[in-house]
């Protein structure tokens, strides 16, 4: 059941930006397995959210373009604390990596290079985390032989045809089922229980959005401003599944019109793979390369830019989406949307997270280890993160 709190003992702005602070610094290993930090910090940890509740969330970011794992943070931030928490939740969880990535283009960090054997160990430690995640996640969303049966065919579907759309298809047609065949489920969160937000901030957000895709590229050609953030907001409007996906749109729009070096991007996508925090971080590096206006002006636009289609879309969505979901065939929905995520992320945690980190019987090894430390010794995912990441700078796990 839904354990409802007093107004005053939700968390403060200032809390929500300690906690994801702290997972901006430690969440390695891509959007997959941030969403197993956030589940293990927010739901087990903290208790800021229940397990059908979370889930919820995780699937309407799902549907939503832009990085999935950020506007998650973002929604988690909005429900407790409205549009501050959501602005603190997006600061914090980006401001280390993307310090970093503007420090990168700037050439403050030229000839450091990044050791292979600690990028290594915390790829192990994501892929303990995201197994954890399934193994928690299925336990509550995909208990009975429908949704295990549903969850299962997703994660078959999203290895079978590993494409950008494949996962809103799955979801899609994951919704259609359960709404044809899920029995009905008491709501998440109880119809007493205010939305985040109001409509009208709502509807205010989604014109926002529609109106700067149409007002930047027109503007591009008067403002040096415009001229970067345009592909930036357009990649992060039109990219459904965040992260790696992302790389294709951008690349078009800053290596494709000349504003950044094919050299440089390909650098820059690769120091982001070893930064804890979003992927979606890379735009800092890029936009301190055009340094246009100049380079720390250019990481903080292009910054901006890229995450804000996918902030406004959550701030826009959110409160529409608890009042839908307090209705009977949208929680029937949601039933075989949930169990559809416990597939996608079934899925994601052979192919990109296994494949991506285990190539020998000692990173297996490793990747148990860290998981028994999770899932048995209750350890917390940051100490966890560390332990990998020493791991593997002692012995190299790439």
């Amino acid at each position: 059941m839904y354990d409802a709190k007093k107004p005053e003992d939700e968390p403060s702005p200032g809390a929500i930006f300690l906690e994801f602070l702290r997972l901006g610094l430690t969440s390695f290993g891509g959007p997959v397995a941030h969403l197993g930090y956030f589940r293990e910090a927010f739901v087990r940890r903290l208790g800021w959210m229940e397990e059908g509740a979370y889930a919820d969330l995780v699937a309407l970011c799902q549907f939503l373009p832009g990085p999935t794992s950020s506007q998650v943070g973002m929604g988690v931030g909005y429900e407790k604390a409205g549009l501050p928490g959501a602005i603190a939740a997006f600061v914090a969880f980006t401001l280390p990596s993307a310090l970093v990535m503007a420090g990168l283009g700037l050439g403050l960090a030229s000839g450091i290079g990044i050791d292979a054997g600690l990028v290594g160990g915390l790829a192990l430690v994501a892929v303990a985390v995201v197994a954890e995640a399934v193994r928690g996640m299925a336990g509550s969303l995909a208990t009975t032989r429908f949704t295990s049966g549903l969850a299962v065919a997703a994660a078959a579907a999203a290895l079978l045809l590993p494409f950008a759309l494949t996962q809103i298809g799955i979801i899609a047609a994951a919704a259609l089922i359960g709404l044809a065949l899920a029995p009905d489920r008491p709501p998440t969160v109880p119809a007493g229980v205010a939305a985040p937000g109001s409509r009208r901030l709502g509807i205010a957000a989604l014109v926002l959005f529609a109106l700067l895709l149409a007002a930047l590229p027109m503007l591009a050609s008067q403002s040096s401003i415009a001229a970067l953030a345009a592909p930036f907001y357009q990649a992060g409007a039109l990219v459904f599944g965040g992260g790696h996906v992302v790389l294709p749109l951008l690349e078009r729009g800053v290596v494709g019109t000349g504003m950044i070096a094919p050299e440089s991007f390909i650098a820059g996508y690769g120091a982001a793979q070893a930064m804890p925090g979003p992927l979606f971080s890379l735009a800092a590096f890029l936009g301190a390369t055009a340094a246009m206006p100049g380079p720390w002006s250019g990481a903080l636009i292009a910054t901006l830019a890229l995450f804000a289609p996918g902030f406004l879309l959550v701030i826009g969505v959110l409160p529409f989406w608890r009042r839908l979901a307090g209705f009977g065939p949208a929680r029937r929905a949601l039933t075989g949307v949930n169990a559809a995520v416990v597939g996608i992320l079934a899925a994601a945690l052979y192919d990109p997270v296994f494949t991506t980190a285990v190539h020998a019987p000692h990173d297996l090894a490793l990747a148990i280890v860290a998981w028994g430390l999770l899932a048995v010794a209750r350890w917390p995912a940051w100490l966890v993160v560390i332990l990998g990441a020493a791991a593997g700078f002692a012995h190299p796990f790439a």
